[in-house]
């Protein structure tokens, strides 16, 4: 259990887990240039499996964005995550470590960096340094869209092995890191459901979110109006344990104010502490 739990924390905390939930499906692999049916929930808006371009007015957030993890009323991790402008990309980098007593059975110091286009908001390359447990390693995916492949190189720091692969993806995909960031850019209607492909550098699959309602959450950072976002998918991570839900600030922001993952062992809530400069 304290290993599910700290990796649980580990992608909750670099936030593959907002792209995330446990599907029953198998994996839907999209190739080159098609394309998911749409998803429907009642009277939700269904679009095709694909990256919609930057809305017009849409700021990402310049602030670090500093998390906690609570696992049964201990603080279990924490995170942070900032966005900065580089040129014509947008360069995530963020950060998860465990603390306390999860650390001490099982460590995790996980560093990653996205960088993704500023209008398109494709991704063009993901890299890592996880240590988790026994399991470190150094990785880079880069999304190569003129041979429409996405090229893990992977380095397993504790043998010194390497190794690379290719996986097929569309003309634009999202990664587990900025993922959180592209729904935030979504307009989160009411009812709405948005389908988009997700690729980590292996098969590329499809994630649904489901905008499910609105309330008011208070936590360290401040008092916020929220819309709670519900996504699906087959990401590899958390499938077939539990349900993740999204709280975005119900403004022209859309900040990740909270996100929570319900599992088999029990109930992981990430909650926004603080936004420095």
């Amino acid at each position: 259990m304290v290993k599910s739990l700290s990796r649980t924390i580990a992608f909750f905390l670099i936030f593959a887990i907002s792209v995330v939930a446990p599907g029953t499906s198998a994996p839907v692999a999209i190739a080159q240039g098609t394309s998911t049916g749409t998803a429907q929930t009642g009277a939700s808006i269904g679009v095709e499996a694909r990256i919609q371009p930057l809305r017009a007015g849409f700021e990402f957030p310049r602030e670090s964005l500093r998390y906690e993890a609570e696992y049964r009323f201990v603080t279990a991790g924490f995170a942070t995550l900032r966005v900065e402008r580089e040129g014509n990309q947008e360069h995530v980098s963020g950060a998860a470590d465990s603390t306390g007593v999860v650390a001490l059975l099982f460590h995790v110091h996980d560093r990653f960096n996205s960088y993704f286009d500023a209008q398109s908001l494709c991704s063009n390359k993901l890299i890592k340094h996880t240590e988790e447990g026994s399991h470190w390693r150094d990785t880079t995916v880069t999304f190569d869209y003129k041979i429409g492949k996405a090229v893990l190189q992977e380095k397993n720091l504790k043998t010194g092995q390497s190794k690379r692969t290719e996986n097929e993806i569309p003309s634009c995909v999202t990664d587990v890191m900025s993922g959180i960031l592209y729904l935030s850019t979504l307009p989160l209607q009411k009812d709405a459901a948005y389908s988009f492909p997700l690729n980590d550098g292996g098969k590329t699959v499809t994630i649904r979110a489901h905008v499910e309602g609105k309330e008011q959450l208070k936590t360290p950072a401040g008092t916020f109006q929220t819309v709670r976002v519900g996504p699906e998918g087959d990401y590899s991570a958390l499938k077939n344990r539990g349900r993740v839900q999204i709280w975005y600030s119900d403004d022209a922001r859309h900040l990740p104010i909270q996100m929570q993952a319900r599992m088999t062992w029990g109930t992981l809530t990430v909650y926004l502490a603080a936004m420095e400069q």
